[in-house]
């Protein structure tokens, strides 16, 4: 028996060149930075706490999809800047909560503030205690609540942003 042979010349050369191989996308960005993702949390902590200040100050009433949003975007920031540490969706429920308390804090500034006739600001960083204080009166089992929501907000979006 003989061996099949391929036929003579360039098979090519009357057809079509054989298409090339696409180009190898490049490597995703290193994201397992923890102090990094640290470091985002804790901004975003500070600046979704600032806008939960506002809705607060501005209703007159805390509202449940804002201490979302509040957990949500400091897990969000954690996991897309500092990765898949294990670390992370801790460190953002904690810090979700503090923002939490924090905008608390600034609501019950605005609020007075606007009794008061004094700026938000000066109440907020003059008169902390006042402000505790006013808090430790004022907390209820809903308050609790949105602690708890906001945490578990910042947990989850951490794990599903990493």
């Amino acid at each position: 028996m003989s061996q099949p042979v391929p036929p003579p010349g360039n098979p090519f050369a009357g057809g079509p060149a054989p298409e090339q191989y696409p180009v190898a996308p490049p490597p995703a960005p290193a994201r397992d930075n923890l102090a990094l993702g640290l470091v985002a949390a804790l901004v975003a902590a500070l600046v979704a706490a600032g806008v939960y200040g506002a809705v607060i100050g501005g209703t007159e009433r805390q509202i449940g999809w804002a201490a979302v949003g509040v957990g949500f975007l400091t897990g969000l920031a954690a996991g897309k800047v500092g990765g898949r540490n294990p670390v992370l969706p801790v460190a953002s429920a904690l810090l979700a909560l503090g923002a939490v308390y924090l905008g608390q804090l600034l609501g019950i500034a605005i609020l007075l503030s606007k009794e008061l006739d004094v700026s938000a600001t000066e109440l907020f960083l003059q008169e902390f205690d006042l402000l505790t204080e006013a808090w430790n009166e004022t907390k209820d089992g809903l308050t609790f609540l949105f602690f708890g929501i906001a945490a578990f907000a910042a947990f989850s979006g951490a794990k599903k942003a990493s």
